[in-house]
């Protein structure tokens, strides 16, 4: 079976810019794939090619079997797209914006009227669809521009960064959507800078930086490559951070991070539950009042700051990078 989704060296360029330098994907059918990245890493340009949105400057690129750039007309009826920003009109009601949108794909006017009813009501909307959008909140319009996306009842789903913004229950509200969407067969490619967001939803994570994919696999697989286990431990006096931190070298597979602030020290090891025991003997010896210790695997944010050297969030380090390839 062909993937939903499959990009082949993608490149593009905005003069001596490269936002894009090889891109490959394959994203099989009925599954989550997220595209995780800084702020000016290639995620926006990867989904505006496959959109349709931008030509690409070298490569080649097919959604639900469909070429981005010679089957574009065709492929547009099988896809929906919600981006960072909510593309409803303040001035139309909420069943006013859903049917606009059936009426652009061609569903007729009693079609999109029952489209735009049943969507309503699968977001929690039916109250507020007979008033003007302008007075929603941020989740209501955020959830609507997801309902545009549906009206189609596309195959395949492009959100970019669709949770941006969103209050941590609207946000919770939208990951239950799209696990629903996905049992239901739809295949949804998804970018964000909230890890623990492609950590609950993806079945597959590309990690983008500089226009390349430079990391891919699942959550588990990507946690794996930064390696092992991680002791976390909570001191009880700021003075001991530094004495704690010479004294844990021995157990440390790599380098000890310490955060002053909240005197949490993170220590990278081989051992496991031994290194635990090992770290908090040492600690003891050099009498470190210890307030909690863990042992825990890596997460997705320590992934991506290993792989890509930024906090998510955080743009990639070149300011054209920035402008141009988002």
């Amino acid at each position: 079976m062909s993937p939903a989704i499959l990009a082949e060296g993608l490149v593009k360029k905005y003069g001596d810019v490269v936002a894009l330098d090889g891109v490959d994907l394959a994203v099989p059918e009925g599954t989550v794939f997220a595209l995780l990245g800084p702020n000016g890493a290639g995620k926006t340009t990867t989904v505006r090619i496959l959109t349709t949105l931008l030509r690409p400057d070298a490569g080649r690129a097919t959604v639900a079997g469909f070429d981005v750039v010679a089957e574009a007309d065709r492929l547009r009826a099988r896809i929906g797209a919600s981006g960072q920003y909510a593309a409803v009109d303040d001035h139309l009601t909420g069943a006013e914006n859903l049917e606009m949108v059936g009426r652009l794909y061609h569903l007729g006017v009693r079609r999109s009227k029952q489209r735009a009813r049943e969507l309503l009501e699968r977001f929690d909307l039916t109250e507020a669809a007979d008033r003007p959008v302008r007075g929603y909140s941020g989740g209501m319009r955020r959830r609507l521009d997801l309902a545009g996306a549906l009206v189609a009842d596309p195959p395949v789903l492009f959100l970019d960064e669709p949770t941006t913004g969103l209050d941590p229950r609207a946000r919770a509200s939208l990951w239950d959507v799209v696990a629903e969407l996905v049992a239901g067969g739809t295949t949804v490619l998804l970018t964000t800078q909230y890890l623990e967001e492609a950590d609950r939803l993806a079945q597959t994570i590309a990690v983008v930086d500089h226009g390349r994919v430079i990391a891919l696999g699942t959550a588990d697989e990507l946690k794996g490559q930064v390696g092992g286990d991680r002791v976390e431990l909570t001191l009880s006096r700021p003075e001991d951070v530094d004495v704690a931190r010479r004294a844990l070298a021995p157990v440390a597979a790599g380098e000890t991070r310490a955060d002053a602030a909240t005197l949490r020290l993170t220590i990278p090891v081989s051992t496991g539950t031994a290194a635990l025991t090992s770290a908090l003997g040492l600690l003891a010896a050099e009498r470190v009042a210890v307030r909690d210790a863990v042992l825990r695997r890596p997460t997705l944010d320590e992934v991506f700051l290993t792989l890509t050297g930024h906090q998510a969030g955080e743009p990639a380090k070149s300011a054209k990078s920035k402008e141009y390839s988002r």
